[in-house]
């Protein structure tokens, strides 16, 4: 079984970012799906119930102007006729595909894991910090004669 780290979820994220621009680079468009998550705004629209269950598709092309960075995608998507500011966390992005080429990346969502590793080793850090402080240096205490 595969350990879940900190670096392992950072680089699913990497491969789900160069799968995404290397779909968009060889057929112009992408689609992802992104699952519910309190920290994905999709402006006013938000996720309908359905959504909420089986994740949110959503389309993008190489005419838009988006923001991929390393927390995830900053971009207006219209739904309709309405324009919406979006965010989606990479975390968030459970799939990357292409119809076109028969493509697709399915990977496990970990955000749960990631904050419980992050929050471990901050722990830790902590516990360590703590101990080295009790640590009393003996030579400071002797007798001087």
């Amino acid at each position: 079984m595969i350990n879940i780290s900190e670096e392992l979820i950072k680089r699913l994220n990497k491969l789900k970012k160069n799968t995404f621009f290397e779909i968009l680079d060889l057929v112009g468009r992408v689609f992802i799906v992104v699952d519910y998550d309190e920290r994905v705004v999709i402006g006013k629209r938000g996720f309908l119930p359905e959504e909420k269950e089986r994740g949110l598709v959503l389309v993008f092309n190489n005419k838009m102007k988006f923001d991929w960075d390393d927390e995830g995608i900053t971009a207006n998507l219209v739904f309709g006729n309405t324009p919406e500011k979006c965010f989606i966390p990479i975390d968030s992005i459970a799939t990357v595909f292409s119809p076109e080429i028969r493509v697709q990346l399915n990977t496990p969502v970990f955000r749960i894991q990631a904050q419980e590793i992050i929050k471990q080793d901050t722990e830790e850090k902590t516990e360590k910090e703590d101990s080295d402080k009790k640590i009393i240096d003996i030579t400071k205490m002797r007798k001087k004669k």
